[in-house]
């Protein structure tokens, strides 16, 4: 349970007799893992973290882009909670209607990503992955009410599939700041070249990021949220 001061408290722990009635045995599996069964119902140990008590505000923010850019890593990577995804296996049937994408990619967003953020211990950050195939385009609307900026990703390996991502944000009128995600295999491009193939406007900021680590993904937000507060300032 949650004390006054917004941190997480462990639960008593269990009487004798609770602990008598459970019964877990360890099995290894076959990468060398241990799982715990038991003879109860499956239940979920992750304790539960609350907004901390030192938060004055909170902001709605959505992760676009394409399929396959690393929306739903980037949304894992940095969440102090444990993220919800909706990510289903590709069917052919699916196939025939979405951009391919490589090989490896085998499952897909199929509704929204989310996910939470605490930046300074004051701003709470709400994440929402918005699905990359066009065909989901109404959902993103309904994601989009209340947002107060986008952070739209990029993959240089295919620029052009960003295109619609950011065309997207403009037609729905929602401040946004581009991250290349930096894959293994991604050429280097300079900022001006990027800018200019994506026709990005001088003030929108762009930087690189990887959204498998944690710090770099983090300052990809925070170089959001600072545009977003500079172009609140500015409108007010």
């Amino acid at each position: 349970m949650a004390g006054t001061d917004g941190t997480t408290r462990k639960n008593p722990p269990a009487r004798q007799d609770d602990a008598d009635r459970t019964t877990r045995t360890d099995h290894t599996n076959e990468t060398g893992e241990t799982d715990e069964t038991g003879d109860t119902d499956d239940m979920d140990d992750t304790p539960v973290m609350y907004v901390q008590s030192s938060v004055a505000g909170a902001a709605k923010i959505l992760v676009v882009g394409p399929m396959g850019v690393g929306k739903t890593t980037l949304i894992g990577t940095v969440s102090e909670i444990k993220p919800l995804s909706t990510e289903a296996t590709m069917s052919q049937a699916g196939a025939r209607l979405d951009t391919k994408v490589r090989p490896s990619k085998t499952t897909t967003t199929v509704a929204l990503d989310f996910g939470r953020i605490t930046l300074g211990g004051e701003l709470v950050l709400y994440l929402f992955g918005t699905p990359g195939q066009q065909r989901f385009l109404p959902a993103w609307k309904d994601l989009a009410r209340g947002a107060l900026g986008a952070l739209a990703l990029v993959d240089t390996r295919d620029l052009e599939a960003s295109f619609d991502a950011i065309g997207h944000l403009e037609d729905l009128d929602v401040p946004f700041s581009v991250a290349v995600n930096a894959f293994p295999d991604s050429k280097p491009h300079s900022e001006d070249d990027l800018r200019s193939a994506l026709d990005l406007l001088p003030h929108t900021p762009l930087v690189i990021c990887d959204a498998r680590e944690h710090q770099s993904s983090v300052q990809a937000l925070i170089s959001l949220v600072s545009h977003l507060i500079e172009t609140l300032t500015e409108a007010s």
